[in-house]
């Protein structure tokens, strides 16, 4: 009898063929998943990225008969100039890519770091733009990973971001012959080491001022009232973050208030809007105020261009005096600190 001695995994080809194993296997794979960001701020590439982001039936859940028309007639011939110009104000220009991109890989590296370099291997992907979930699916792989952890980096779940950002992943292994096994970390938006990390930056931050906050406003977000309506948790994912981080900092019910921000469109998303509560605050004696986003992992254009610049300049003309954001979580030491806490719970029985 002929018995060939077993190939050991790194004497495996380096690029089996579709069905067989890969060149190593055993590892697990880390996957944070973010939003997205354009290749570009020119007209091109900010149309491709509209056009990705603004045809997503999780995103625009508008019949397509209606809404196609206004998309490719309307919408992607008006908006990627100014969207681009919005985007360049933010542009990381020495590595030419969106703040969310570089925030997102340093996160992922930082991940690796505090894992160590075994069996785990952490990598990131966007779901609109590049890199793509399929090709670091992929890439994990090719690395010998048959299991995989998602990890959508969203604190509060929403169908428009966690699940997008999964139904994306599974579209791509429906294409996969040989499918690894799967888990998608769980929202973690009253986890107490997120919320005591959040407290710690906005504490940090208020030891930087120069003015004791009159108000501090937790901005999240936002998204059409009919989702909340429908059965949506996000809303209530949104309130138990604001509450907890209130209790946190001690804050009295008249020192904090909780808005959401970036409305699109002619329908009545949650409410208070934000840009509205800009106007309003100084007439009702609030003239110092300090702005947090729990609901962003990374600083983006929604935090560094809207409201660090469009709100701040919105509550500055209608009389306030002072303003103030607190940075995102990003890759600090408080940030990393919740996305290992995330990971290591949901590698458990794994690893």
């Amino acid at each position: 009898m002929n018995i060939q001695a077993p190939i050991k995994p790194d004497e495996r080809p380096a690029h089996a063929p579709p069905g067989h194993p890969p060149a190593r296997h055993g590892r697990v794979g880390v996957l944070l998943l973010n939003l997205g960001t354009p290749d570009g701020t020119g007209y091109w590439p900010m149309r491709r990225y509209l056009k990705e982001f603004l045809s997503d039936k999780r995103v625009i859940e508008t019949p397509r008969l209606l809404w196609w028309p206004i998309l490719n007639l309307i919408i992607l011939t008006k908006r990627p100039g100014p969207k681009g110009r919005d985007y360049a104000k933010i542009w990381n220009r020495e590595g030419d890519e969106g703040p969310l991109k570089t925030l997102t890989r340093s996160q992922s590296v930082k991940l690796q770091e505090a894992l160590g370099e075994g069996r785990i291997v952490v990598d990131w992907a966007m779901r609109y733009a590049n890199p793509t979930t399929e090709s670091r699916i992929k890439g994990l792989l090719d690395q010998g990973c048959d299991r995989i952890l998602l990890v959508p980096l969203y604190p509060q779940y929403a169908g428009a971001t966690s699940a997008t950002a999964a139904d994306h992943a599974f579209r791509a292994l429906m294409g996969m012959r040989w499918q690894p096994t799967v888990r998608i970390a769980p929202p973690w938006h009253d986890d107490p080491v997120y919320i005591e990390a959040l407290a710690d930056t906005v504490r940090a931050k208020q030891a930087t001022l120069d003015f004791e906050p009159d108000l501090l406003i937790a901005s999240f977000h936002g998204v059409p009232k009919k989702v909340l309506l429908q059965g949506d948790p996000y809303h209530c994912h949104c309130q138990k973050t604001g509450r907890l981080l209130r209790e946190a900092l001690r804050l009295r019910d008249d020192r904090f208030m909780l808005c959401f921000q970036s409305r699109f469109g002619p329908a009545e998303w949650l409410q208070p809007y934000l840009i509205d509560t800009m106007a309003q605050l100084p007439g009702r004696g609030v003239k110092k105020l300090l702005v947090v986003a729990p609901g962003f992992t990374a600083d983006c254009l929604e935090t560094l261009e809207e409201i660090e610049e469009e709100n701040c300049e919105a509550f500055m003309h209608a009389g306030g005096e002072k303003f103030a954001y607190v940075p995102c979580l990003n890759d600090s030491a408080e940030g990393m600190r919740v996305i290992e806490s995330v990971v290591r719970r949901e590698l458990m029985g794994w690893v």
